[in-house]
């Protein structure tokens, strides 16, 4: 009888499940919530494969008001530990609705399901993820806020919540908040969580450590075009500040959200594009016209009260450099740069007109701030830092490692001393697990090998102590610095005034900073086009570090017995051979061209339009203005041939050796395309000119945009026939030090 009870149960179970499914997925919502109200079952009846509940997958779809019902409909089963049952249902991956809600980034939803069941805060999935901390791991600000202050509430003991911002692998929620590139999150989480600044995961990495390996969110970092970089100086971006009480601040529902109709959108911001362009226009005049009538008065309510706070502090500047309170006075003697905001509103007209609309500015609005949030971020951090302190808690100095048996799991008092091996990669040393490890690098180092000249700067102002940080293969920042092709960093180091010795260091193979800069990476640093120009910027650089070394240095020997230049050869032979190639197909494919203008130059030049005076011999039209234009055109195009075709078969005859690529070969490719593209010019001028005498009497009307067309197969010919960009090609050859290349893009 009660096996009979119990199929009968699992098939209402079954068939309950299977309504829910259909119903979800046709989104009748009203009937899941009616069937949750008719059937109990319906609270813990998995409906998908995946173990998800019909509230998982209401969640998921983001349905809040339906969300609300259901688990006031759950929660309002009197039978003791039901509704922790019902909302503590996991699917596969141990998800429950709380960690989907905060995934997604649902306040509303997390303040249903947690104040319905508090225990849920605790719960982790496969991976060890809190709700919390799936909130950070996603960007999720406003659900991470809800969830911190609900958990403060509910665990009043600062151990009960910080348990809640780890996972199974030691990331913490900062951690994953920096790798997400979740700035302001990652400046609440600072100032909420501050003993997670110096927490390490299972591979020695503090946050620290994951910023400095991001220099694409760093200015230095950055690369931006010249009009680009114009817009990117007007923005300006607020400081990030600590979010106030969320529980108190935040709407309750997304109704009271204002927005826009997607339709509506593009019209909105032409209209406020329009307003700031007119109030850009006539500022000035208003401002001219205060400054008569009020000359005695401050002209606007924030210099007042930038003025009260200056009296209230005794006159001492409490602000940041770009506060109200430390600008008030040079915001009345001098007005704002009116000239890069009408720029601005001309380039962001422009861009929606006839570019990609509104997305550009927002793109360099969008790096701006996280370049200008990392720099915060990075100085928050610094100052929590206790990478050189010594700390000495009473404990053995390596009690982490008297019980190897036993599973490793990170507090939030957790640091490393990370100026040398960690006591975190002692112990994954004798687990014996194969994960990736910090090989003892601290973030300066790692600053270094990836260019945040930012941090760099930083952490040496902070910590002086931190230009001897070595790694595991006893280099420093200079040796870093120089092995990557980071040269601005290697600008600021010597810039910096730093001891004799730091730049004399060697590695573990006996390799100094000349050594380095003669071995060629793997990865292409240099922004040039062309094995010629990538292997005269070696040279450039090679000859850039032993000028600022001495002349001590060429003659040292590492561990193989070979001298900077010895490395150099060997490392660059096959990069000499694809950069004679290159430079012999491409002089060979110009000097054809060469060739073939020299010869219609010549002939030009040899036919004079017009007639001859019989007296005289001279030209009958010599004394107009065209028949000038045509001599001097014809002239200029057979010297530039000339001059072109001799340039580019002297590249062909030489020997391609080490020392060619630094200035010879170079210059004379500048000399040889300036004088093709010189002599292609006069030779369509050539051609206009002495073709317009045809065409002066009846179609002169007709002759330009005829001459236009003709010139256009000439022009496309030219830009595909030669691959360098010319203006490149001269920076390259006449720049001092090389400029390190960054592949980023705008987020």
């Amino acid at each position: 009888m009660a096996e009979r009870e119990d199929g009968r149960g699992r098939e209402h179970t079954q068939k309950t499940s299977k309504r829910l499914f259909k119903l979800c997925m046709k989104g009748e919502w009203e009937e899941v919530v009616k069937t949750y109200e008719k059937d109990k079952k319906a609270y813990t009846a998995k409906i998908m494969k995946t173990g998800d509940t019909a509230l998982h997958v209401a969640v998921t779809d983001g349905q809040n008001d339906v969300v609300g019902k259901l688990v006031k409909l759950i929660c309002s089963e009197r039978e003791e530990g039901k509704c922790k049952e019902a909302l503590g249902i996991q699917n596969n991956r141990k998800s429950t609705a709380l960690h989907l809600a905060a995934s997604i980034g649902s306040r509303q939803m997390c303040e249903y399901i947690a104040s319905a069941e508090a225990s849920l805060l605790s719960m982790r999935n496969v991976d060890g993820e809190t709700p919390l901390f799936l909130a950070a791991l996603h960007g999720r600000k406003e659900a991470f806020l809800f969830l911190h202050y609900f958990s403060i509430n509910t665990y009043p003991e600062p151990l009960d919540y910080y348990s809640n911002c780890r996972r199974t692998d030691g990331d913490t929620i900062l951690h994953s908040a920096i790798a997400g590139d979740y700035f302001d999150l990652a400046f609440q989480i600072i100032h909420l969580y501050g003993d997670l600044v110096n927490s390490v995961n299972e591979s020695g990495l503090t946050p620290l450590h994951l910023l400095a390996n991001k220099p694409s969110v760093f200015k230095s970092g950055g690369d931006l075009g010249r009009f680009e970089l114009i817009v990117y100086n007007a923005i300006m971006v607020k400081k990030l500040e600590v979010a106030p009480n969320i529980q108190q601040q935040l709407p309750t529902t997304d109704k009271e959200k204002f927005s826009y109709p997607e339709n509506y959108e593009t019209c909105v911001r032409m209209w406020r594009v329009a307003k700031k362009f007119a109030l850009v226009v006539t500022e000035p005049l208003r401002q001219c016209h205060q400054k008569l009538q009020h000359n005695d008065q401050i002209g606007t309510k924030r210099d007042l009260e930038a003025l009260k706070n200056i009296v209230t502090n005794n006159g001492a500047e409490t602000k940041s450099p770009g506060s109200e309170s430390s600008t008030w006075p040079h915001r009345i003697l001098f007005p704002q740069n009116y000239c890069v905001d009408l720029f601005k509103s001309v380039y962001f007209l422009l861009s929606v007109i006839f570019g990609p609309g509104p997305a550009n500015i927002n793109k360099i609005r969008r790096k701006k701030e996280k370049h200008e949030w990392s720099a915060q971020i990075m100085d928050e951090l610094l100052k929590r830092a206790c990478m050189y302190e010594y700390d000495d808690d009473g404990s053995p100095p390596v009690n982490i490692l008297e019980n190897k048996d036993q599973p490793y799991s990170f507090d939030e008092g957790d640091y490393v001393t990370l100026a040398g091996i960690t006591e975190v990669e002692q112990h994954l040393t004798t687990r014996g697990e194969p994960k990736q490890q910090n090989n003892g690098e601290t973030p300066i180092l790692i600053a270094a090998k990836n260019g945040v000249t930012e941090m760099v700067e930083k952490i040496m102002d902070s910590f002086p102590v931190a230009v001897h940080d070595t790694d595991a293969n006893k280099k420093n920042i200079v040796l870093l610095a120089v092995e990557n092709r980071q040269t601005y960093l290697y600008d600021l180091l010597r810039r910096k005034n730093l001891k004799e010795s730091i730049f004399h260091k060697v590695d573990n193979e006996g390799n100094n900073a000349l050594h380095l800069a003669a071995m060629l990476r793997e990865d292409n640093p240099w922004p040039i086009p062309g094995e010629a120009l990538q292997m005269h910027w070696e040279i450039k650089w090679y000859l850039f570090i032993e000028e600022s070394m001495g002349p001590h240095f060429f003659s040292r020997y590492n561990n193989k017995n070979q001298t900077p230049r010895d490395v150099f050869s060997e490392t660059h032979s096959e990069l000499v051979k694809s950069a004679g190639g290159w430079l012999k197909k491409t002089s060979e494919s110009c000097s054809l061209v060469a060739a073939l203008i020299a010869t219609v130059a010549f002939s030009t030049s040899t036919t004079v339009p017009g007639d001859f005076k019989d007296d005289t011999g001279s030209p009958t039209l010599e004394n107009r203005p065209e028949f000038k234009a045509f001599a001097i055109a014809s002239l200029i195009a057979l010297c530039g041939s000339v001059t072109s075709l001799v340039m580019f078969l002297s590249i062909q005859t030489s020997g391609y050796q080490e020392r060619d690529f630094g200035k010879n070969l170079p210059r004379k490719l500048i000399v040889g395309f300036t004088s093709l593209f010189m002599s292609i010019t006069s030779m369509m001028v050539c051609f206009c000119a002495g073709h317009f005498f045809i065409l002066m009497d009846k179609l002169k009307s007709v002759a330009f945009p005829v001459y236009a067309l003709t010139c256009l197969p000439v022009i496309l010919f030219s830009l595909a026939q030669f691959p360098l960009n010319f203006p490149d090609l001269i920076w390259a050859t006449f720049k001092k030090v090389p400029q390190r290349g960054y592949k980023t893009s705008l987020h």
